[in-house]
């Protein structure tokens, strides 16, 4: 083919020419490679870098503090797990400001491992700085005592989970958002009271275990109750709850008048375990895991209630607009035909 008449059809295909422009300014001219290899999580590798570095720093404070009750064991370990995880976390950063090896990483089943692997640590981490037994980010009573250790390890693992589910979509084509809503109605509510209720359960079984199961002050009773009445709120809530999950994962639904037996009664229960848990008598009162779970408990019981009664509402008038229609004029085969009266009847 002529030059000439090569670059003719080039220049005269608008089509051709914007796709060929997009793709040299694509390119570098000095390496000859795309710009286009950073991931698209790249920010957020950056923000779970700075969760990293400050949730090691206050997990090495907290380890070097005086605290004749904490677990030296299970420090060295939260120390070690951050490290672990920041150290990765540099890494992929990194690697991820140079073409070469971002090609090599960005999308591929290295950033997946890492991502999975950080995400275990993380959840790991978490476990271990909000147990109040290890005197890291709470005390005995489950109070927040270091801030930077417990809010920012808990950045660092919803990070994490953000991370593992932008990979998954890109990757594999895999929203789990998407596919959590299209599965079955209110799955994301359930599964987030399920993960409440689990919180709720394991923080007053701890509180139990430390303040509750040695009864040596009669003056702790009301609150060892509340603490029961929590542990109880707790498991019943897991178990309604994650039946309600299992049957929508297996089904993609569940028995309507079961679903709003259960939302009914967890609603309840999370109303008057917020009143009694948070109050400054309970276990919860204090600012921490107890506290927050319960409260998004509560709120996570709340609107599947909504939900389900707009349901109700929903399917009642379309009962009602069904037996208007086979009422209000379509004849049936009982009906008995009536002839139109003539106009001219009362001149005969």
């Amino acid at each position: 083919v002529p030059l000439g008449s090569h670059n003719d059809s080039i220049q005269g295909d608008p089509g051709t020419t914007t796709t060929l422009c997009k793709m040299t300014d694509n390119i570098d001219s000095e390496t000859g490679l795309s710009h286009n290899t950073r991931s698209p999580r790249f920010t957020q590798w950056v923000a779970f870098l700075g969760f990293s570095v400050i949730s090691l720093g206050a997990a090495v404070e907290a380890k070097n503090s005086d605290n004749p009750t904490a677990s030296r064991a299970n420090q060295r370990w939260a120390v070690a797990c951050c490290s672990i995880t920041c150290a990765l976390t540099f890494i992929m950063v990194a690697l991820q400001l140079h073409p070469i090896p971002a090609s090599i990483i960005v999308g591929t089943k290295i950033e997946g491992v890492v991502v999975l692997i950080l995400a275990g640590f993380w959840a790991a981490t978490v476990a271990v700085v909000s147990d109040a037994r290890n005197g890291l980010a709470v005390d005995e009573e489950g109070k927040v005592e270091s801030g930077n250790l417990y809010y920012f390890s808990w950045a660092g693992f919803i990070c994490s989970v953000i991370l593992t589910v932008s990979y998954l979509r890109a990757a594999f084509g895999v929203d789990v958002a998407s596919e959590l809503r299209n599965r079955s109605a209110r799955l994301t509510l359930w599964a987030g009271l399920l993960a409440g209720q689990l919180v709720i359960m394991g923080s007053c079984a701890n509180i139990f275990d430390q303040r509750c199961a040695p009864m040596t002050d009669a003056g702790d009773e009301g609150f060892c109750k509340r603490t029961k009445f929590g542990i109880s709120v707790g498991v019943v809530g897991t178990a309604f709850s994650l039946g309600v999950v299992g049957m929508k994962v297996a089904t993609s639904q569940a028995p309507f008048i079961l679903e709003a037996i259960f939302a009914c009664m967890l609603l309840a229960m999370n109303g008057v375990g917020i009143a009694l848990i948070t109050s400054g008598n309970g276990p919860g009162g204090a600012i921490g895991n107890l506290y927050y779970f319960t409260w998004i408990s509560g709120v996570c019981a709340f609107f599947p209630d909504i939900f389900l009664l707009a349901d109700f509402q929903r399917m009642s008038s379309g009962a009602q607009a069904a037996d208007g229609a086979h009422t209000g004029g379509t004849p049936t085969e009982n009906d008995i035909p009536v002839e139109p009266l003539d106009k001219n009847a009362d001149d005969v």
